[in-house]
């Protein structure tokens, strides 16, 4: 194994992002502890919902373009020990991102300048002795991110793979129609909002305002019991714009479309999930 100084060795900076909660994720920061004493670790988020990978990955596009460049592991990985590769994802912008390659490292990657190299996993020097079956966050994507903030060489990590080879996530694209707005439920927030599939010019497309502001706005869906539902709420700028427990749609910080309730859960009072598809449409009442 060579190590020589490379741009990740500048500050040394490491983050994680898992579904792992506290104790697992721990374990991981210590690992690359052991390895790279000296490197700033933050633990971004060890509270992504258990096998969500959507979610992970709007975590990841969210949360580091306001991270120090450096090297990123996201780990959400029901997949771990199959045959699902683990992978190293270098971006244009310098940061290196660690992980299992189920789609959750590309939206990041893409919002980073874009994927400059893919190495995958596959030197054993960069592994701890022993790789367990079912944790490969502490065995294979920790000391592999340790040991890059080091400054290894990436085309030592393993065989360099194509770009366009990397998996994917499928996410319905928002169908803009002529008055409604078609889709996707990507996931919810720490507040049980529903972040949407879709952005702001979606729907000032699909309703034909360029002020969305005010709006009153239908948000119709299928419920848990196969029954058709609507509610009408007005499209405001921030929480709020409407009174404690009402619900309105907005722009989220990520520029995102949503649905909330001020100071209340949507995903709880609407009964929507992540992966459930609605409709917004102009309210004609």
């Amino acid at each position: 194994m060579r190590i020589r100084p490379g741009p990740y060795a500048r500050g040394v900076f490491v983050s994680l992002s898992t579904d792992f909660g506290a104790s697992s994720t721990a374990i991981c920061a210590g690992v690359v502890h052991s390895i790279a004493p000296r490197a700033t670790v933050l633990v971004l988020s060890d509270e992504i919902g258990q096998y969500r990978i959507v979610e992970g990955a709007m975590l990841l596009r969210r949360a580091l373009p306001y991270l120090p460049v450096g090297v990123h592991m996201g780990i959400v990985d029901p997949g771990v020990g199959t045959s699902r590769r683990p992978v190293a994802v270098e971006t244009v912008r310098g940061d290196v991102l660690v992980g299992p390659d189920n789609g959750l490292l590309v939206p990041a990657a893409e919002l980073l300048g874009g994927i400059a190299t893919v190495h995958r996993l596959d030197n054993p020097d960069y592994r701890l002795p022993r790789v367990s079956g079912t944790f490969h966050g502490r065995d294979v994507f920790a000391p592999a991110a340790a040991h890059i903030a080091l400054g290894a060489d990436l085309d030592t990590l393993g065989v360099e793979l194509a770009a366009d080879d990397l998996v994917t996530l499928d996410i319905p694209a928002p169908q803009v129609g002529e008055g409604e707005l078609v889709l996707p439920v990507l996931y919810t927030d720490e507040f049980g909002s529903l972040v949407l599939g879709g952005e702001r010019a979606d729907l000032s497309a699909a309703l034909g305002l360029r002020e969305l502001a005010g709006t009153r706005v239908v948000v119709a869906w299928t419920g848990p019991d196969g029954e058709p539902r609507t509610v009408a709420v007005p499209f405001e700028h921030t929480y709020g714009a409407v009174p404690a427990g009402q619900p309105l749609c907005y722009e989220d910080s990520s520029g995102w479309l949503g649905v909330a309730v001020n100071q209340g859960s949507a995903a709880r009072r609407l009964g929507i999930a992540p992966g459930d598809v609605i409709t917004l449409r102009a309210d004609q009442g």
